[in-house]
């Protein structure tokens, strides 16, 4: 800091001021000071810096999973938004997903001096070990599942997605729409199960399979379905994953999509356009989603009121749909 201060030609004091953007420099000298520390090569150390002004321009980002597009692109989006705002990310990935480990976690992040936490909580496990865990530091829960009034959260609007698939479905002419489901106890599998069955038209009866995100499990419980005999006339797959696996699993059994059967998916994943038809789906916004968190966060460690927001996904519609059969 020395070595800067004599470069610009002023105080150590003011070479602190503009390190800690305080508004009490002007311009001018704010310039040469940048200018200096760019000449010198100067670096400050965090550390220190934290302790003096008890920000650490860093924030903790907790994950249930990063395994799947949609936890992934969420953890993307934040982490950027963050270093775009002048924040770092100090991100842990939860394996067993029990309150244990979520507490661990939150406790490394306090050690660590994070500014704020963003917890990307795929089980309701999660949501509540987060809060319990938490105290009073700045939080934003990225969640479908319930959070007590008074904390921050942000989603893709989950329940809005499948209505619009599901509006597109019927109104082309399907009334019988299998949906293939997530793993029991995540949020989002759990979130779209309940909007499909909803959206289902009055009197029928639901046809729900269960997956695990996995193309594979979209496959064998396809298989499962045709061969009970009950081939509907569309299937609603809770991620594009599955859904790929239940194109395999009519192919294979020459049934044509969409001519036979239609078929959808959720999240818009790479590939979604290059399947065989390409897939009609939810994009979600993942950017977003990240923006909106971040957004969440500051105001939280700025001490305004706790707010929710939910991001609207868009339909994409492509060849994988289609009215069903005069005989089906």
């Amino acid at each position: 800091m020395a070595a800067v201060a004599a470069e610009a030609g002023v105080s150590q004091q003011t070479v602190s001021r503009v390190i800690n953007d305080h508004p009490s420099v002007s311009p001018k000298t704010r310039q040469k000071v940048l200018n200096a520390i760019a000449s010198v090569g100067y670096r400050p150390n965090l550390a220190a810096r934290a302790l003096v002004t008890g920000n650490s321009q860093t924030i903790g980002l907790l994950v249930s999973t990063t395994t799947l597009s949609g936890p992934s692109g969420a953890m993307l989006a934040i982490e950027q938004t963050a270093r775009a705002g002048g924040y770092w990310v100090s991100m842990a990935s939860l394996q067993r997903g029990t309150a244990d480990e979520v507490a661990d976690v939150v406790a490394h992040f306090a050690r660590q001096g994070v500014d704020g936490i963003i917890a990307v909580a795929q089980t309701q496990v999660a949501v509540d070990a987060t809060l319990r865990a938490v105290g009073s530091m700045p939080r934003v829960l990225v969640t479908s599942g319930a959070v007590p009034r008074g904390n921050c959260s942000v989603d893709i609007d989950q329940s809005e997605g499948v209505t619009q698939l599901m509006t597109i479905l019927r109104g082309l002419g399907h009334s019988r729409i299998a949906h293939l489901s997530g793993p029991p106890g995540d949020l989002h599998s759990e979130a779209r199960a309940v909007a499909w069955r909803a959206a289902l038209p009055s009197g029928t009866k639901p046809v729900e399979l269960q997956g695990d995100w996995s193309s594979g499990s979209g496959y064998r419980a396809a298989m499962a379905l045709l061969a009970s005999g009950e081939i509907p006339t569309a299937i609603f797959a809770a991620n594009d994953r599955m859904a790929f696996g239940v194109l395999r699993a009519l192919h294979e059994r020459s049934l044509r999509v969409p001519e036979d059967v239609s078929v959808a998916g959720f999240d818009d994943i790479e590939g979604s356009d290059c399947s065989i038809p390409p897939l009609t789906t939810i994009r979600q916004d993942h950017d977003a989603l990240g923006k909106a968190a971040m957004e969440l966060l500051l105001a939280a460690m700025d001490d305004q009121p706790a707010r929710s927001e939910k991001i609207r996904g868009q339909l994409i519609v492509r060849d994988s749909t289609a009215v069903p059969r005069p005989d089906a």
